[in-house]
């Protein structure tokens, strides 16, 4: 780092920070390879970088040595109350040729967002690379989710003599409308604590009834003794907004959903209904399967990594001014 020194990004680092971006992207490969490797090239990366660059709010810091540009850190709001006043590095927002370049970025970057009141900072960080956790581990990041895909599997799943799952049915629809009330209210207990509201029952039966023979998602429904205590659901990899560019394999579905009853869990419906999903992907001519979770959800972040889900991207989280 020596003789290095930050300052605001302009427009005219979009293709020095493209081949940053590259170069961190070729490196992620090696321990994801499923991951898109369109990205590797420079011209593709800069253009995440000036699409960043271009969102409304959009500010950041370069890092400069001698004539180079040696690393950035671009951050953009995000209108949503549930994220607070925020800014968002998103995957496409940082790379450094030293991690420890990141922190002298986001330290002039972070003192403007401050003044803009905005307090909540959220950025997305290749799972596989330590030395660039660390670097924002240090700045008073800790985990909030995790990004993972895995391949397919080579034989279909084997049955559980407790649980059986099914495509779902119209005449599913309450048992699903309570599903989808269940996980965000499962999210907003310890030691998750999400602020993410919960919907109503009529609410999501509503969206149910009208959005049920929606052609692009794939719903799957677990049955205990007879009765459904759980629900999956998988669709294209595209329909989830959660997921930009750069976290995306080509060609992937995408396990978009998940929650069993909390009466049922310990009987392995959340394994079968993730299996569910895998398998469709598998036959719906998908090449790999992408999922999410929060990581302080005890269920979900044991269970889909036994389900050999790989963590791809760590989003990160922190608030300033406490």
């Amino acid at each position: 780092m020596s003789g290095a020194h930050v300052r605001p990004f302009q427009a005219g680092d979009v293709p020095a920070a493209g081949a940053l971006l590259a170069a961190r992207h070729r490196g992620h490969r090696l321990s994801c390879p499923l991951l898109s490797p369109r990205y590797e090239n420079d011209q593709a990366a800069a253009a995440q970088v000036g699409a960043a660059f271009a969102l409304p709010g959009a500010s950041g810091a370069v890092a400069v040595q001698g004539d180079d540009v040696a690393g950035f850190v671009l951050g953009a709001p995000k209108d949503s109350p549930v994220w607070g006043a925020n800014v968002w590095v998103d995957a496409a927002g940082h790379a450094a040729a030293e991690p420890e370049l990141v922190r002298d970025m986001y330290g002039l970057a972070a003192a403007r967002w401050a003044q803009e009141s905005r307090s909540a900072h959220y950025v997305l960080v290749p799972a596989s690379d330590a030395d660039l956790l660390r670097a924002w581990y240090r700045l008073g990041f800790g985990q909030q989710q995790a990004h993972a895909v895995r391949p397919l599997p080579a034989e279909p799943p084997a049955a559980t003599r407790k649980i059986v799952v099914r495509r779902a049915q119209r005449g599913d629809l309450p048992a699903l409308a309570r599903l989808e009330v269940e996980l965000p209210r499962q999210h907003g207990l310890a030691p998750v604590f999400s602020a993410n509201p919960v919907p109503s029952y009529e609410e999501c039966l509503a969206g149910w009834e009208e959005d049920f023979d929606d052609p692009a998602y794939t719903t799957f429904v677990a049955e205990l003794e007879g009765t459904v205590v759980g629900s999956s659901i998988g669709c294209p990899l595209g329909t989830a907004g959660g997921h930009p560019p750069l976290t995306r394999p080509d060609n992937a579905g995408f396990l978009a959903f998940a929650a069993v009853f909390p009466h049922a869990r310990g009987f392995g419906a959340g394994r079968a209904l993730g299996e569910a999903v895998i398998a469709w992907a598998a036959q719906a001519g998908y090449d790999c399967v992408v999922t999410d979770w929060r990581v302080t959800n005890l269920l979900s972040s044991r269970t889909w990594p036994r389900l050999g889900f790989k963590e791809s991207f760590l989003r990160l989280h922190r608030v300033i001014g406490y």
